[in-house]
């Protein structure tokens, strides 16, 4: 099966895409949201978590996002200690995921798929961009946060530049119109390639 990976900066409209292409029967794994449930669910990972982050890490067994990201926030050696008991796991319940489903691809959207190489496992490449200050608009709008967090998230995702020249497809979110046409435009492209 060919795996299509998603990815792009923080408010660019990863989610908005991903929909399109699920409306177009393509099956869709949010690998983020796989691995909230996946912290909040395995025995496992939630020791392992504990063993990491303390005690506090867990409030009535839900993840304390919170606390993790203060910590991660202020020493990024603990978001790399975090993502090697998690990252691992995620990959096995997409493989699984995947062999479940009974199309001719699938996309793995993951918002970090360069920076932990996760790219490299992917037969394809869409890129979702957007202009910096729209992203910064959008998050502020959706999210319960700070200019400064969202930008401290940016600089530790690659950059549009970067991700572009290793993707096989570019989607510009600025216009929904025009973002739904691309995602056509990709899915059927995608098919003739298959």
């Amino acid at each position: 099966m060919i795996i299509v990976g998603l990815t792009g900066g923080i408010g660019s409209g990863k989610t908005t895409v991903a929909k399109q292409f699920e409306a177009l029967g393509v099956p869709v794994y949010i690998a983020d949201l796989e691995a909230k449930n996946l912290m909040n669910k395995s025995k496992t990972i939630k020791r392992e978590l504990v063993e990491l982050f303390g005690k506090k890490a867990y409030i009535k067994g839900e993840l304390n996002k919170q606390f993790i990201a203060d910590i991660i926030f202020n020493d990024k050696s603990y978001l790399q200690k975090m993502n090697s008991i998690v990252h691992p796991r995620v990959a096995k319940h997409f493989e699984k995921w995947m062999l479940r489903q009974d199309t001719p691809y699938v996309i793995k959207e993951v918002a970090i798929l360069f920076e932990n190489n996760g790219y490299k496992t992917c037969d394809y490449i869409i890129t979702v961009t957007a202009p910096k200050e729209l992203r910064i608009e959008r998050l502020l709008m959706r999210d319960d946060t700070t200019k400064a967090k969202i930008e401290a998230i940016m600089k530790n995702q690659w950059t549009d530049d970067e991700k572009t020249k290793l993707s096989h497809y570019v989607v510009d979110n600025v216009d929904l119109s025009t973002t739904l046409s691309k995602v056509v435009d990709i899915h059927e492209d995608i098919l003739k390639r298959i």
